[in-house]
């Protein structure tokens, strides 16, 4: 843990990493707690509360990884997990980690296509989902020829094992594997501006990467009475890594609660009546809850800690957070090959409006040209993390050229620019690529426009983001109509369905003009950067 220290810098100086040769995510987030504390709140709304311990979890992570090994499932088979936030999701992650296998998080709302290609890309052996998930995945169950096991937290269903009986019968003893803290934990697919998305593998020493800045921009995380929530979806890197697992490592409750559409009135209501204290808002989330008039008089709040990442909090929305909470939200800044690098702490850091604030204790982080010099104060290039690093990826899975791609001799490059001012704060600028960031969701244009292209209207298309005042960006997509097709607004919503159903709703164009060209390069690549200037 960091030292309570009021003055970043001797925070920073003082901190030194102890990252174990053998760590064990499962272990450490279950074994090891007191098996009588509470380890999850899971709010089901109308049909009431389950409280989980951390007994309870290594009991029935135990007997899934018995299950697991029973079915001939071997350290580093990768295992899916498409469930929303619900205790079979952390059962099945710290079971996956215990057992020596690798973990890949699937969003609940994405559609078959975009289940079909983390599937086969991963080469997963087993998914465990519910029956929405199951209603997908049989629509591409015959295309995923790696994919040995499916199993229902649901119930019996065709085609799939009932958690339940699969899992009852077995012994609620395992010897978790020893692994070591280098040894792979975790695939998390992540968008890129072409092609598909690429899997970020990362270590199970990933989770104690992560621990400073959660420590630090939770002011000094936890406390007596800590319980955390966030409403991002667990397969999110910043639902899962920012929130559930160092939550777990530090023995503090965390709520489990999925809302079929955000809802910021409900949102206040959650917190007053699970006494959350610590919270990760992606910030389209605070923006929309800003809406909502004079909600202390309403729910009886005490939140200790938010956290937010995505875009930098202006002067107007960190007013609103400490007129609405009695606190400074911190800002966090990383991505899901190295997350959680930089963050505003407002015990011991100052904030500094329009900066997302300094290097995380244990990271170096720093502005760097097109060949690895780091630049001098207030000069624009691109912010890069030195390596090694405990919370940076492995690679990209079955992409080492990609891999390479990624570092400029010792320094990851995040892709993003920016600079720092002379006394260190860091300040982003933008990003290099085309990545959109859109309701707290990072997405790729490519796999949009993959998707895009099997419609049997369109002969060619580009998909930029574009400003919007909640979401940060709101897709549009370009579209060149096959000959003799006639672009109308029912076929615009054609296709904003057609791709909504095949990828998920957060990935569907909200904006579409039909156009006549597209602006290419002499290589004929997409010049986005011209479409984001059409608008």
């Amino acid at each position: 843990m960091l030292s309570k220290e009021d003055n970043y810098d001797l925070l920073y100086d003082k901190f030194n990493w102890d990252i174990p040769e053998f760590y064990n995510i499962g272990a450490d987030i279950c074994d090891r707690q007191n098996p009588e504390d509470t380890a999850l709140i899971f709010d089901k709304g109308e049909a009431g509360i389950d409280y989980y311990s951390f007994g309870d979890f290594k009991k029935l992570s135990n007997k899934l990884a018995n299950a697991l090994a029973a079915q001939g499932i071997e350290a580093e088979d990768r295992i899916g997990i498409l469930l929303p936030q619900r205790p079979e999701t952390v059962v099945t992650h710290i079971a996956t980690y215990k057992s020596g296998c690798i973990a890949v998080p699937l969003f609940v709302l994405f559609g078959p296509e975009a289940i079909e290609y983390r599937a086969k890309a991963g080469g997963l052996k087993v998914i465990v989902t519910d029956k929405v998930g199951l209603g997908k995945l049989n629509e591409i169950r015959e295309s995923l020829p790696d994919l040995k096991l499916v199993i229902s937290v649901d119930g019996p269903a065709e085609g799939a094992e009932d958690w339940k009986s699969f899992t009852e019968n077995e012994s609620d003893s395992f010897t978790p594997v020893n692994t070591k803290a280098d040894d792979p934990a975790l695939i998390i697919f992540t968008s890129g501006t072409t092609g598909q998305p690429k899997g970020a593998l990362h270590a199970h020493r990933t989770l104690l990467g992560h621990l400073p800045c959660v420590e630090s921009a939770h002011s000094f995380f936890p406390q007596e009475g800590d319980v955390s929530w966030t409403p991002a979806d667990w397969a999110w890197i910043g639902g899962l890594l920012d929130v559930l697992l160092p939550s777990l490592h530090h023995g503090v409750p965390v709520v489990a609660y999925r809302a079929k559409k955000f809802d910021p009135e409900d949102t206040f209501a959650l917190l007053a009546r699970h006494k959350i204290r610590n919270v990760f808002f992606p910030p389209t989330a605070l923006k929309l809850m800003r809406n909502v008039e004079d909600p202390q008089s309403r729910h009886d709040y005490s939140v200790r800690s938010i956290i937010s990442g995505g875009e930098s909090m202006g002067a107007e929305l960190l007013k609103w957070g400490r007129d609405t909470f009695g606190l400074t939200i911190a800002e966090i800044y990383g991505q899901t090959e190295c997350n959680l690098v930089v963050s505003g702490n407002s015990h011991a850091l100052p904030v500094n409006p329009g900066f997302i604030g300094k290097p995380v204790p244990g990271h170096q982080v720093e502005i760097i040209d097109d060949n690895g010099n780091v630049l001098p104060p207030e000069t624009e290039g691109n912010i890069a993390v030195k390596s090694p690093d405990p919370v940076m990826f492995l690679g990209y899975w079955n992409n080492p050229e990609a891999t390479k791609g990624k570092f400029i001799g010792e320094w990851l490059i995040t892709g993003d620019t920016g600079f720092k001012d002379k006394q260190g704060y860091v300040k982003f600028i933008g990003r290099d690529d085309d990545v959109i960031t859109t309701s707290g969701y990072r997405v790729g244009p490519g796999e949009i426009e993959d998707c895009l292209l099997k419609h049997p209207s369109v002969k060619m298309a580009g998909v930029v983001g574009i400003p919007d005042p909640i979401r940060t960006e709101r897709i549009k997509a370009f579209i060149i109509l096959q000959d003799q097709v006639d672009g109308n607004d029912d076929l615009k919503e054609e296709i904003n369905q057609f791709v909504r159903q095949r990828l998920a709703t957060h990935e569907s164009p909200r904006e579409i003009a039909f156009v006549e060209e597209l602006p290419m390069t002499t290589t004929g690549k997409i010049m986005r950067r011209e479409l984001r200037a059409i608008g």
